[in-house]
Parts: structure tokens; C-alpha cells; sequence
């Protein structure tokens, strides 16, 4: 299994068909067979977790607000983007099967970037929207109409994606002379690594769009923040500045994850980054992070929760 297909390109260089995902070679056996079952049940659990959230905004019309709408769309999210990653992880760990088809590797290089990104803007849109409940909420539903909200999601999905497709053909390009990935998903910094092409501009394109989306969303995300905090401490009473840092919370919580990861490689250039490093970070983005979404907005959320029993409760009920 560890041997690799290759084929000669047109100036006589042999030319990578294959890659071997080493994932964390370095664990005992026994050890790398207990953490394929923490990932297998975290995946499990982030799906359910997540298709929950999506299903109970669709049949209770309390959560049929924007909030929520946003919410479950970034519940849909984090279903794609684990199962981009945690399915073959947990196969790396649990058998020796690590090899992945060139094709197969870019392709879940362009997905994992490319639902980032939509990530990224679909949090700065939650933290519009919160902006817009807690400063202004008379005009909130007049706003923050349904129309307006689906188009801005499309919008998020389309555009991240259309974007991405450009890296997609960059990498296309590339030829490469080595096969073994010291990772367990295609990521951007090994795969430049292992490319035997000039890839000096494609560092740099990298470098600087993990920069422009993290660090823009996050500014634009603390600019609506601060606005709310200026219009909680005029709120008169307490129990109203209580109940909207409650409901703030979730989502500050959620962007400190993401945003604190993905900054941790972005202050230093790609090429410095260590691969055990790298690898720390993507385990928590992909595996750890979509499995505390669900919890984060559900278990902390008064409403959700009631929505859930209700849902539970009818069948009994009913009999």
C-alpha cells in the first residue's frame, strides 16, 4: 500500500499521482487505535449535534429568527467541513490505509479553505445581526428581513467558494516529487512543500489571504461588539445588560475558537511553521471545534433547549 503511482511528465520529471498522509505516525499503535475511537465518536457526535440544531430551527417556529437561521447554517457547516477531515483521520488511525489520489487531496485542500472562509463571513454576519437586535431592536424585523438573510447566506457560500476555485486551479499546476504529507489532511503549507514548481508567489498568496479574512473578520466582528457594548451600558436596567452579553456570549465564545487558531499560524509566515504545530491547530479547527459548536449554542441557550424538550415531550403527550 505504500507504494506510489506515478507517471512521466512532458520534461521527463516523475510526476506524483499519490500522497501518503502520515497523519501522527509517531503514537504507539494501540494508542493511534484509542484515538481513532475518540475521533470516530466526536465525529459522530458533532454530526448529531449538529443536524439537531438544523432540525429543530425547521419545526419550532420560536428559532425561525435570524439568529437561528444563521445558527443552522452554521450547523450545515461544520457537518461538511468535519466530515471533510475526521472521516479519513479516523482511517489513518485505525488501519494503514493513508494514501489519497492527488485529485482527492486538492479537492479536500479546496473544500476546507473554501468552507473556512464561508465560516469566517458567516460570523461576521451573526455579529451584524446581534449589532442590529440589541441596538436597534424596533427596526431589527424590519432590517433583518428573511429575504435579506437568505441572499446574505447565499451570498457567503457562492462568493467563498467562486474565490477559492482560483487557489484550486494554483495548485492544479503544481507538480510534485514527493509523496509523503507529515499531516493527516492536505494541507496548503506541506503539499507547497512537496512541490518540485516555484511556489515562492504561492506562500506569499496564502500568507496573505489567511491574513485578509482572519484578521478582517475579526476587526469587522469587534467593531459590532463594540457598538453593542456601548449600547448595553446605557441600557437602564441590569437584568437587560445581563441578558444581552448572555446572548452574546455564545458567538464571542465561537469566534475566540476560530479566530485564535487561525491566528496562531498566521503570525508567522507559512514557511516557519512547525508541522507539529500545524498539526495542533488543524486537530483543533477540524475535529474539536465543529464538536463544540453544537454544545456552544445549544446547551447555553435557554431557548434551544426548550425547543428540544417540547420536541421530546410530544409523543408522549400525544398518547
Amino acid at each position: 500500500q505504500d507504494e506510489l503511482e506515478f507517471s512521466m511528465g512532458p520534461e521527463n520529471e516523475t510526476a506524483v499521482t499519490e500522497f501518503i498522509l502520515e497523519g501522527f505516525s509517531g503514537l504507539d499503535q494501540r494508542l493511534q487505535r484509542f484515538f481513532s475511537l475518540v475521533v470516530l465518536l466526536t465525529y459522530l457526535t458533532t454530526v448529531m449535534g449538529n443536524a439537531t440544531i438544523i432540525f429543530l430551527v425547521c419545526v419550532d417556529h420560536h428559532l425561525q429568527t435570524p439568529m437561528y437561521f444563521f445558527i443552522s447554517n452554521l450547523a450545515f457547516l461544520e457537518i461538511w467541513f468535519t466530515s471533510c477531515t475526521s472521516i479519513k483521520l479516523f482511517v489513518i488511525l485505525s488501519s494503514d490505509e493513508k494514501t489519497l489520489s492527488l485529485s482527492s487531496c486538492l479537492a479536500q485542500n479546496y473544500f476546507c479553505f473554501a468552507l473556512g472562509c464561508t465560516e469566517f463571513v458567516l460570523l461576521v454576519v451573526m455579529s451584524c445581526d446581534r449589532s442590529v437586535a440589541i441596538c436597534q431592536p424596533l427596526l431589527c424585523a424590519a432590517i433583518m428581513k428573511p429575504q435579506l438573510c437568505v441572499h446574505v447566506v447565499v451570498a457567503a457560500w457562492v462568493l467563498s467558494f467562486a474565490l477559492l476555485s482560483y487557489w484550486l486551479l494554483f495548485l492544479s499546476k503544481l507538480s510534485f516529487c514527493g509523496s509523503k504529507i507529515p499531516h493527516f489532511l492536505c494541507d496548503s503549507s506541506p503539499l507547497l512543500k512537496l512541490s518540485c514548481s516555484d511556489t515562492s508567489l504561492l506562500w506569499k498568496i496564502d500568507s496573505v489571504f489567511r491574513l485578509c479574512v482572519v484578521l478582517r473578520s475579526l476587526c469587522l466582528t469587534l467593531a459590532f461588539y463594540i457598538c453593542i457594548l456601548c449600547c448595553v451600558l446605557h441600557l437602564p436596567a441590569a437584568s437587560g445588560r445581563k441578558n444581552a452579553f448572555t446572548a452574546c456570549s455564545s458567538h464571542l465564545i465561537t469566534l475566540s475558537i476560530a479566530c485564535g487558531s487561525c491566528i496562531a499560524l498566521c503570525t508567522c509566515p507559512s514557511e516557519d511553521v512547525s508541522l507539529k504545530t500545524n498539526r495542533i491547530v488543524a486537530l483543533l479547527n477540524t475535529v474539536l471545534y465543529p464538536f463544540l459548536n453544537p454544545l456552544i449554542y445549544s446547551l447555553r441557550n435557554k431557548t434551544v433547549i426548550v425547543a428540544l424538550n417540547k420536541f421530546i415531550a410530544r409523543p408522549r403527550i400525544e398518547l
